[in-house]
């Protein structure tokens, strides 16, 4: 029987897609999650198109373990955490997406 966190009225145990699939036409810039299992320590980062500035990154806490990323204001990203430290905005990285 596993058991879950319930923050208000969100469902981890029901989300599903959490990855995005990547479209041609999908506008920038969009967060992602790379996983690394030999660290056991995933990372976010926020992709955007190459010739644009790279966005201003801020992290909102939703709640004591779910944070939402934004870039230039716009959310892309949502990341609950089950230990550890909280994310910040220095953590996520940034990447150039050659078009």
């Amino acid at each position: 029987m596993s058991t879950y966190r319930k923050e208000s009225s969100l469902r981890w145990d029901r989300a599903t897609g959490l990855m995005a699939r990547p479209t041609q036409s999908e506008p920038s810039p969009m967060g992602m999650l790379v996983p690394d299992s030999r660290t056991n320590c995933d990372q976010v980062a926020v992709v955007y198109d190459k010739g644009n500035p790279p966005p201003e990154i801020t992290v909102q806490a939703i709640s004591g373990t779910v944070t939402s990323v934004h870039a230039n204001g716009v959310p892309v990203a949502i990341v609950a955490r089950a230990t550890g430290p909280g994310l910040s905005a220095e953590d996520v990285l940034l990447v150039e997406r050659s078009l």
